[in-house]
């Protein structure tokens, strides 16, 4: 199969990561495998960088004139992010190949965006999402989707990167618990920065660091963070790339939002063996199913500080808890399984198509 990945982003975040991933799968099968994305995005370096076909446009509209031209090239054009599936839809015009979109989101779709969004799901010839959470709103516009999980991929872990945090940021060598979450409403930091806060009352042996960039939230969680006298236990890092090499640091990983498609940032703290505590948003409720991690309402500090305080004190819990968490990220989130689950539903939707 010739297939063309598009991802326009400008960041990187899950959903690039996943289209790498994407990318290499299909590599190692034998097909052949083009992106088209935002020019000098981190996406387009690292595929560049590992050999890959590679086409890039400097502003969104550009990909239209580039699929109707070569769109006739591929059998597969694959929207992996809701950004550019208006202009895979539209390019259906000039091209026989088959669009594929993966839904990433959980969000709700607003009412007076309900009949266009139908309209351009309703145009993909494969609907994707990536948990049952984020197939709720297709299924109920009346879309038929399958359900192809996220991947993750284990990686060495840089500890000397890790320790030169951990002394900058913990010189006096406390616990360390943590998220990797942007400061952004659907993150709801607020909630967490009070479940921190109900939980310092309690026990003063931890600092906890929030990595993640600034968003609509972040005023408001450093005024908060003040008025609750916590400037020296809830560290706001910023961003980091590779951040998963700071998970070895953490005793507890947290989270508290309130909209999560499928939260891969659990998945990675899954994979450094470290306990979860999180809201049952979204997502987030299959993926800590099964004791898999302790799981609170949406919005509910006391709970979230509660599920800290118990794995704190139960450390051999936590263990259990953590092994049944490594095995299912080994075995439902692995990225071969990924690659093979979409190539499989390529297949048979050429196949239905002759």
């Amino acid at each position: 199969m010739k297939i063309l990945q598009m991802n326009f982003e400008k960041g990187w975040r899950g959903g690039e990561r996943q289209t790498l991933f994407s990318m290499q799968e299909f590599r190692k099968a034998g097909h052949e495998v083009a992106l088209l994305t935002r020019a000098n995005n981190e996406l387009a370096k690292q595929a560049i960088a590992e050999g890959f076909t590679v086409y890039t446009r400097q502003k969104a509209w550009q990909q239209l004139p580039f699929l109707i031209r070569h769109g006739k090239q591929f059998d597969i054009i694959h929207s992996q992010t809701a950004n550019t599936l208006t202009w895979a839809v539209l390019a259906k015009l000039f091209s026989p190949a088959k669009v594929v979109f993966t839904r990433r989101t959980a969000f709700p779709i607003a009412a007076k965006k309900e009949r266009m969004t139908r309209f351009k799901w309703k145009k993909a010839d494969l609907f994707v999402s990536i948990a049952q959470a984020a197939a709720q709103e297709p299924r109920r516009l009346g879309i038929e989707t399958i359900i192809i999980p996220s991947a993750i991929q284990p990686r060495p872990v840089n500890s000397q990167r890790a320790n030169t945090l951990r002394l900058e940021l913990n010189p006096d060598n406390r616990i360390i618990l943590g998220t990797a979450a942007a400061l952004t409403k659907e993150k709801d930091p607020l909630t967490l920065i009070r479940a921190i806060a109900h939980l310092h009352k309690q026990r003063q042996d931890f600092i906890f660091i929030h990595f993640g960039a600034d968003g609509d939230q972040t005023l408001a969680a450093k005024a908060l963070i003040t008025e609750l006298h916590l400037e020296n236990t809830y560290l706001l890092a910023g961003f980091h790339e590779q951040v998963e090499d700071y998970y070895s640091l953490l005793k507890v990983f947290v989270m508290s939002s309130r909209h999560e498609a499928l939260g891969s940032s659990v998945l990675d703290a899954f994979l450094q063996h470290v306990p979860v505590v999180s809201t049952n948003a979204g997502g987030l409720k299959e993926v800590l199913a099964d004791g898999r991690g302790i799981l609170c309402d949406i919005g509910d500090d006391k709970a979230l500080a509660k599920g800290i305080d118990t794995l704190l004190n139960h450390p051999e819990d936590a263990r259990i808890m953590t092994e049944k968490a490594y095995a299912y990220v080994m075995d439902e989130h692995n990225v071969q399984k990924m690659g093979q689950r979409y190539l499989q539903a390529y297949e048979k939707l050429l196949a239905t198509s002759h």
